[in-house]
């Protein structure tokens, strides 16, 4: 079985902890500028974690281990 590629999209926009969390930059700060308030543009700094199925997705496509139930220990 061949070697599973990076997306090296997917490893430019995220990171991910040594927790294992995922963390993402926030869009809506390229421009227009103006018309947002200092304390929205503030806020849109900050790094947000993501989270759910999206979360399991991304570690996926980075060649991350997705820690999970499996369908043999539901039964």
């Amino acid at each position: 079985m061949a070697k599973r590629k990076v997306r090296k999209s997917i490893t430019n926009r995220f990171r991910i902890t040594k927790n294992g969390k995922v963390m993402r930059r926030q869009g809506f700060r390229r421009h227009l500028k103006s018309s947002k308030s200092s304390k929205q543009l503030r806020n849109l700094k900050k790094v947000k974690e993501l989270k759910g199925f999206y979360a399991k997705k991304v570690k996926k496509a980075v060649g991350q281990k997705v820690r999970g139930k499996s369908k043999k220990e539901t039964k």
